[in-house]
């Protein structure tokens, strides 16, 4: 009679890494790899060429892209990202990195071993989403919360990110359990941030009037072909305004960055500033919710031009809160975001 040979064992990523373990993977948009002309042209040309960030028919857009835009505002752009770079490098970058590494931590002071891995990644450019997923794979990581780094939904931005995933997943043969987070826009933890921040910036340079809310902008046809994103910066405004205590002459909602002909999401920022600099305004004290890290939008298109525009139309003063980068109360709110997702537990 025959003896039972087992059959041979193969090891596994799950054997070298040492079991299943979960993991939170931050997203967020991204940037190029240096003010470069050069750099700059590569990341606009993966982001601009994303369908869902431009929904033109590809046969118009694409040679438009290629041989109109890139040639003439990669040079632009990058003067516009040198006036804003760090020493560590891309501002975006640097809060985006922090932010995961502070997260790791405040999951590490209240699990220890049990702590979910954290990792960030960005959804045009590096480090890319495949090789950040690809490498909490190899690490043994069966279950991976995404978040997005966008607190109002567009598909333009959070099911960009999904597509991204969807492509990543149908390359892996043994895929882990997913999630992804939707949106935090009415989140109360994450509006404490907000509220915290502006409370700070006060203290620390007195208070102006009005509070401008500025938001990344959208082509009014995303409202009309379903996108929830103007509502729901809409929905975190007021609720700002409200745990700020203000009344509805003391704050307004504004959109900026603007491209193309097309109409987009009203009031624009940069004429409202203007008017309201025109309308006796001597200061403006501007925050941008929509960005939970400082970057080429906050701190050149407000910080410099937006600045510009308020005191050349004759206001005197113009300050521009930070984002909430690294800031306690917004890792906190982080922390409790994930913890809500039910895992990592």
């Amino acid at each position: 009679m025959a003896r039972y040979r087992p059959e041979p064992r193969i090891e596994t990523h799950r054997d070298r890494a040492g079991g299943v373990r979960d993991a939170v993977l931050l997203v967020n948009l991204g940037t190029p790899d240096a003010p470069t002309a050069r750099a700059v042209r590569r990341y606009l040309a993966e982001f601009l060429a994303d369908p869902r960030v431009v929904e033109l028919p590809r046969a118009l857009w694409l040679p438009l892209l290629y041989g109109v835009i890139l040639p003439v505002r990669a040079g632009q752009s990058a003067r516009k990202y040198a006036s804003i770079w760090l020493a560590e490098g891309s501002p975006l970058a640097v809060h985006t990195e922090r932010q995961a590494r502070l997260l790791r931590d405040w999951f590490g002071a209240r699990r220890g071993s049990e702590a979910p891995r954290v990792d960030y990644a960005m959804r045009y450019g590096r480090p890319s989403m495949s090789d950040r997923l690809d490498a909490l794979r190899a690490a043994g990581c069966d279950r991976i919360l995404l978040v997005p780094l966008y607190p109002q939904y567009a598909a333009s931005t959070t099911a960009s990110i999904s597509d991204a995933l969807g492509a990543w997943l149908a390359r892996t043969r043994d895929i882990p359990e997913v999630r992804v987070v939707k949106h935090f826009h009415e989140h109360a933890a994450y509006i404490a941030a907000l509220a915290a921040s502006v409370r700070r910036h006060w203290e620390a340079n007195g208070r102006g009037a009005p509070l401008v809310m500025s938001f990344h902008g959208l082509p009014k046809y995303t409202v009309e072909r379903g996108d929830p994103y103007f509502h729901e910066c809409h929905r975190t405004a007021r609720l700002l305004a409200g745990a700020l205590g203000l009344d509805e002459a003391d704050w307004k909602i504004t959109f900026q960055s603007r491209f193309g002909r097309t109409e987009w999401l009203q009031p624009y920022t940069e004429p409202t500033l203007v008017e309201l600099a025109r309308a006796g305004a001597r200061r403006v004290d501007v925050v941008c919710p929509g960005f939970v890290a400082d970057c080429l939008e906050t701190l050149e298109e407000l910080g410099i031009a937006g600045k510009h525009a308020f005191l050349g139309a004759g206001g005197s003063e113009f300050h521009l809160l930070a984002c909430l980068n690294e800031a306690p109360e917004w890792i906190e709110a982080l922390g409790d975001l994930v913890r809500e997702q039910g895992w990592p537990a």
